[in-house]
């Protein structure tokens, strides 16, 4: 029985730390969408796009982005920044 508390009291602490890592910004924007990203697309773009790596952004990104309608954190680039590829 102790360990079924244990585990009950782990479960929760977790909830607690991951609720308080997103901003009220963030949980707005998760509860206006069924989904983390708009496709798998949208998935791959995120995971190649990470915070504090240079951002890789292809004009196909931009033309999937706007399609999909894709949401999150926006990466802004200059037009010289853009890959062609």
């Amino acid at each position: 029985m102790q360990i079924r508390h244990l585990r009950l009291l782990v479960i929760g602490a977790a909830a607690v730390v991951t609720a308080a890592c997103a901003s009220s910004e963030e949980w707005a924007t998760w509860k206006e969408h069924p989904t983390h990203f708009a496709s798998g697309e949208h998935l791959f773009f995120s995971l190649r796009n990470r915070e504090g790596q240079a951002a890789r952004v292809t004009r196909q990104d931009i033309a999937t982005s706007r399609s999909e309608g894709w949401w999150g954190k926006p990466i802004t680039v200059s037009t010289e920044q853009i890959l062609e590829k």
